[in-house]
């Protein structure tokens, strides 16, 4: 409860400790059950409201961010941990992102009005607005998307992170293994590639959500075809080296992870794990 709560509220200063602070409600969840979890998640978030109260003398805003950073991994905690397959936990996780989009659009009657006022606070004085505006009257549009894939990135990197602190402590390789042997569904792929049409073939709002919720499974295809092309480097001769380049090219070089997303389209067909087993399998074995 200390390491959640404080954890939470030094992400206010530090955006990225958010994933470690979810991590802590992920690993009780995942180890002790739902009912664990959520009272972890309970005393978590008085804690961090009181310690708000002291901090910035606001208690609503730290509970309710705390409220909706911890939420979801539990409740994708429960998953996985009844489930007992990671890539069941992402799938539902995307499937959430997505009905965040659709709920954002059925309560807001002007999504890019409220976006366009949000990042017109974030520009500097100095910048030039002439430009930055074309950008922005853009951007807006697709913002919603944006910003549910990037909380379904961050709830999968927490639960990732208690799932791997879990196997560290109770079975040492497991989230490996599960993270290599991650897939998804043919049907996901035929419904994000349906979206991805229904966007192009129509106009005006209906364009707009399909585009925003066809963002959603980016994350879901990014992260299988990671896991493919880790399994594939890590059985070459030089696997050791060549896996950390692997990570090390994506980060330096975005633009590859549209192959990594067709990758992940692709893999519930091609199943492209077992075509390189296949390739080091002797004759007649």
């Amino acid at each position: 409860m200390i390491v959640a709560s404080s954890l939470a509220l030094l992400s206010l200063m530090m955006p990225p400790v958010s994933v470690l602070s979810s991590a802590t409600v992920a690993l009780v969840t995942l180890r002790l059950g739902a009912f664990e979890g959520l009272i972890i998640l309970g005393c978590s978030t008085l804690a961090a409201s009181i310690l708000g109260n002291f901090a910035t003398g606001n208690f609503q805003f730290a509970f309710l961010y705390v409220l909706v950073l911890w939420l979801p991994v539990w409740l994708i905690s429960i998953i996985l941990r009844e489930g007992r397959h990671l890539s069941l936990a992402v799938e539902i996780a995307t499937l959430l992102g997505v009905l965040g989009v659709i709920v954002f659009y059925l309560l807001s009657t002007d999504p890019a009005g409220i976006w366009r006022a949000v990042l017109a606070q974030m520009i500097p004085v100095d910048a030039p607005m002439a430009e930055i505006q074309e950008k922005l009257d853009i951007l807006v549009h697709y913002m919603t998307g944006i910003v549910a894939a990037g909380s379904v990135l961050g709830l999968l990197f927490g639960l990732f992170i208690g799932r791997w602190w879990q196997a560290n402590l109770f079975n040492p390789g497991g989230f490996k293994q599960e993270y290599l042997l991650m897939s998804t569904k043919p049907w996901l792929s035929i419904a994000s590639i349906a979206i991805v049409g229904v966007a192009l073939v129509s106009t005006g709002e209906v364009s707009e959500i399909a585009w925003n919720i066809s963002i959603l499974p980016i994350v879901l295809f990014t992260l299988t075809g990671t896991s493919v092309l880790h399994t594939y480097f890590a059985k070459m001769k030089l696997g050791n080296y060549m896996v950390p380049m692997l990570y090390i090219t994506l980060f330096l070089i975005p633009h590859l992870m549209l192959l990594v997303v067709l990758i992940g389209i692709s893999d519930p067909w091609l199943d492209l794990r077992k075509i390189k087993s296949n390739q080091h399998t002797p004759d007649g074995v």
